[in-house]
């Protein structure tokens, strides 16, 4: 596995910990974006080339963060084929792996605290696809994407 990391300066702070988390399981990663003293506020442009690399299948998961996860998750979310879920909680973590096939996961720098963005990370990275009844739902998130009806 290999994972695409991004994040503005709100979501910073959560970095470190994300990349000690990766490191402790032997998963390499990238940082997309430049990222060093100044204030980035415009996290859509490193969220898409984060989602872009995820997409190609060149990284096979994504991790994003800003101040609360909730904007680079949209921004992350236009690229076709992305699933990135904002996530707080370690229960959504593992059900959006478990039932959505989350590729993507966002956090927010200003809403968790460090050991609680560890634990959500673990969890996300753990929890597999559960498959069955849910691809119906993830083939139905495909048609959305191509315009197609799915009623």
């Amino acid at each position: 596995m290999k994972i695409a990391l991004a994040c503005d300066s709100a979501g910073a702070v959560l970095m470190p910990v994300i990349k000690k988390v990766l490191e402790e399981r032997g998963i390499p990663y990238h940082f997309f974006g430049k990222f060093e003293e100044e204030t980035v506020r415009d996290y859509p442009v490193f969220a898409v080339r984060a989602a872009n690399a995820v997409k190609s299948g060149e990284y096979d998961r994504g991790i994003l963060c800003c101040g609360t996860g909730v904007g680079i998750s949209i921004a992350a979310n236009k690229v076709r084929g992305i699933r990135c879920c904002c996530c707080s909680d370690c229960y959504s973590a593992k059900m959006s792996r478990a039932h959505n096939d989350a590729n993507m996961l966002a956090l927010g720098g200003r809403v968790i605290a460090p050991e609680t963005a560890e634990m959500i990370v673990g969890i996300w990275l753990d929890t597999p696809f559960d498959g069955g009844r849910h691809q119906r739902r993830i083939d139905m998130f495909t048609q959305i994407e191509e315009g197609k009806t799915i009623e």
